[in-house]
């Protein structure tokens, strides 16, 4: 039985009360002073030690090596997007003087992202630091200068406690109200509902399934006041083959896939979970060296029983279906905790015809479509959902001769990768981590990169307002510092 308790109703009004009256402080905190915060999670995160490492180790199975690269991950977040709130481009911040002399005479127009309000953040199970408690997520929102609650994943409850109590003596440290930051627990769905209908939560943010994130999203559309849903619900993120690049070097290539399908035990939100090729000999040499790679690997621990429980479940629905054959698994027996190593084949014809194949088998599993001709590789790549990402292993001439298929896939992914796979995803301002639905319920937004910030913020403009009225990030000398865009100009300096 857990230590940790569903949070109660009463629970949940209290920290959103709380998270209410904090909103007001934090949306007047100054940039400065968000960046405090979060470097000062990071330093606490920096300090947590080899106890927190084995903390973690023992709830979700993850190996040592693994959860210090992931710990330094998410400081360099925390540190990286308080970098960037304090730098302020995120502010959007634009202004267009009056014109006294037009007719009709212009108005002084003014226009900045301004924060949402408390933000209720859904801890992932794969990542238990960098989506988790102090992830993405949480530093984005404090940037844009709101609340956090954060309701921690059941599978790793110990690990989201400790996180969280590093976040409120940060918030302590600092010497801001306790409701800026909140940390609830939950199993039943219930918590996570109440959580996102209560009425002063104004955005969430979800890293995990189809159907926990689209559930939530379905909740916050049937509000009174309906709110943004900021929800990552997975990918199969297919890879295209293309005729010269794989006559090229089949074997490196199925050796590269067989490491980025098998890493981590495949639980990463990017794993290639579908390769789609022409036939061709080219193409058996790929299959053959694939096959062999993924038989030679020795199956790993999964996060925990339930998702390997899931694993286990989709990958045997999706190699009962007709017309799909095992190329390969590994050779090595498995408890019910691990994840087999899977390889499966289908035709393009087959793939087209049955929609369970599109679907994410999460874990170290890829399908590869064989299709009769580029033809069908087009109408494959038509009848694919929205994803994360889209791989495409090509030469030069191969992009020039295929480019209508570029197009399609352009229109399916929010990152397209040329000759790479698709696991790892940089902490940068040019990474765009969402996708069309159903990858993401909005495509608009990443949830990696300092761009992130901006979901969980708003624009408003101020309209004729004194120059002592307005907020600093707009004022004339622009105290800040902050780039902003006068009369269509970008520029850093004050306004005579």
């Amino acid at each position: 039985m857990s230590e940790f308790n569903d949070a109660s109703i009463v629970e949940i009004n209290e920290v959103m009360s709380a998270a209410n009256s904090a909103a007001s402080v934090m949306k007047k905190l100054s940039l400065a002073k968000r960046a405090e915060l979060m470097n000062a999670i990071a330093d606490g995160l920096e300090n947590s030690g080899d106890e927190l490492i084995q903390l973690v180790m023992s709830e979700t199975n993850l190996p040592d090596a693994r959860l210090r690269g992931e710990r330094g991950r998410t400081i360099f977040q925390l540190r990286s997007y308080a970098k960037a709130c304090v730098k302020g481009d995120w502010l959007e911040a634009s202004i267009d003087t009056a014109i006294p002399d037009k007719v009709p005479p212009k108005p002084d127009i003014r226009k900045m992202l301004v924060p949402l309000g408390p933000v209720v953040v859904f801890g992932s199970s794969n990542f238990p630091f960098a989506y988790s408690t102090a992830g993405g997520d949480t530093a984005s929102a404090f940037a844009a200068g709101c609340p956090v609650i954060v309701k921690a994943h059941p599978a790793h409850p110990k690990t989201s406690d400790a996180v969280a109590q590093i976040i409120h003596q940060a918030v302590k440290q600092c010497v801001l109200p306790a409701g800026v930051f909140s940390h609830v627990h939950g199993v039943s769905f219930e918590v996570g509902k109440s959580l996102v209908l209560h009425p002063h939560t104004k955005a969430v943010g979800f890293t995990g399934s189809y159907s926990g994130g689209k559930a939530l999203f379905d909740l916050a559309n049937q509000r009174e006041e309906p709110i943004p849903v900021f929800a990552e619900m997975g990918s199969v993120n297919p890879v295209f083959l293309l005729p010269e690049k794989i006559t090229s070097d089949p074997e490196g290539i199925a050796a590269s896939y067989a490491g980025s399908i098998t890493l981590g035990v495949g639980q990463f939100c990017t794993n290639p979970g579908l390769i789609i090729g022409i036939k061709s000999e080219s193409l058996d040499a790929f299959k053959m060296t694939l096959g062999s790679q993924i038989k030679s690997m020795a199956p790993g621990n999964m996060l925990h029983g339930g998702i390997a429980k899931a694993y286990a479940e989709k990958r045997a629905t999706a190699l009962a279906q007709t017309n799909v054959d095992l190329l390969s698994n590994t050779s090595s027996d498995s408890s019910e905790l691990q994840g087999l190593p899977t390889i499966a084949t289908t035709s393009g014809e087959n793939f087209l015809r049955n929609k369970l194949l599109h679907q994410e088998v999460f874990g170290p599993y890829s399908l590869v479509v064989e299709c009769n001709n580029y033809e069908e590789m087009l109408a494959v790549a038509s009848s694919l959902e929205g994803q994360l990402t889209t791989t495409i292993m090509a030469t030069d001439n191969d992009i020039k001769n295929h480019t209508f298929l570029v197009d399609i896939l352009t229109d399916k992914c929010g990152r397209m990768i040329m000759n790479g796979v698709p696991t790892g995803v940089e902490v940068c301002l040019s990474m765009h981590h969402g996708g069309p639905f159903p990858s993401t319920t909005d495509s608009r937004f990443t949830s990696v990169g300092a761009d992130a910030i901006k979901r969980f913020a708003r624009p408003v403009c101020y309209q004729n307002f004194p120059d002592h009225l307005l907020p600093s990030e707009l004022q004339n000398q622009n105290p800040l510092s902050i780039n902003r865009r006068v009369n269509d100009e970008i520029k850093a300096s004050s306004i005579s």
